[in-house]
């Protein structure tokens, strides 16, 4: 799994916390569980597990973003030991077993079109969504190709999915939920409002831009994976498919976010994306020969 912090069981409060849970918690998380307790996340690991042994890797980190593997790592990341796309990369491509199934859900660190925006852009940004679209692009398409000759010369099928970026337009709705239930219980979410601090775009005055930008990065993502797949379909032992499993799933109920930041998902968040990301991975077991029919979603 390649991805950010919508991938791994984290979430924003005091920065000492924050710094602990980023660099010790692994697992617990959508992808990654194997906690069979009911209250845990019945994760996509377990799910998978049911169908053929596995081994399941997770790169993703607090703060990953999708860079163009030259820029340095802030301060910021390097506590956390996180790395952007590039080095996810690399790292996956240091091993001696190239993966079966590649998952990479990454990008949502980008969105944040309002930081660093010149004030005349700020508002009028009609120019700078579609630039910073097909930067966003370029760069993830420089990792894809990575991953794609890697996968060209192994002696195994390869499957690799690009999932769309999260629904921001729902996640605002359970968003405002969580701020009317704080203003009348000043004890709930006692980090609301944090992410505010990091990313600038999440301010209500540039919300709406963000959900284009988000819908933009989208196209961009869906029509990358269509060239990749044109450029390689005469190359029978390697799949890549984007999907909107996990962009389409509905982020509206309050229950899906964190009870601590109102940001990141709750345990009931990360089995909503686990299922939908099992359901939505169909095509690609079937390339790989693994029939998910014997699993109950």
């Amino acid at each position: 799994m390649i991805g950010d912090s919508l991938s791994r069981n984290v979430y924003v409060s005091s920065a000492l916390r924050t710094f602990w849970r980023a660099r010790r918690y692994y697992g617990d998380d959508w992808f990654l569980n194997a906690d069979p307790s009911p209250e845990s996340v019945y994760s996509l690991f377990e799910r998978l597990d049911k169908l053929t042994p596995l081994v399941a890797t997770e790169y993703g980190g607090l703060g990953a973003m999708v860079d163009n593997g030259k820029d340095r790592l802030n301060f910021f990341r390097k506590i956390l030991r996180t790395r952007n796309f590039s080095g996810q990369v690399t790292q996956l491509l240091s091993r001696d077993r190239f993966p079966d199934l590649i998952l990479i859900w990454i990008g949502h660190n980008n969105v944040d079109w309002a930081w660093r925006s010149p004030p005349d852009e700020l508002e009028h940004p009609e120019e700078r969504l579609p630039r910073l679209s097909k930067h966003f692009r370029e760069n993830y398409t420089r990792q894809m190709r990575r991953l794609v000759a890697r996968a060209r010369i192994e002696q195994h099928r390869s499957a690799i999915v690009v999932y769309g970026l999260v629904d921001f337009e729902s996640f605002f709705k359970a968003r405002a939920i969580a701020e009317g239930l704080r203003a009348k219980n000043p004890k709930l979410y006692p980090y609301l409002g944090i992410d505010l601090k990091y990313f600038i775009s999440m301010r209500p005055a540039y919300r709406g831009n963000l959900i284009r930008l988000v819908r933009m990065i989208n196209d961009e993502l869906r029509a990358m994976v269509s060239q990749i797949e044109h450029e390689i379909g005469h190359v029978a032992s390697v799949q890549v498919r984007y999907s909107d499993a996990l962009a389409n799933v509905d982020l509206s109920r309050v229950e899906v976010i964190h009870a601590i930041d109102g940001w990141h998902p709750s345990v009931e968040g990360h089995n909503v994306f686990a299922k939908a990301s099992f359901i939505g991975l169909a095509p690609s077991l079937e390339f790989l020969g693994i029939n998910r029919a014997t699993a109950a979603a």
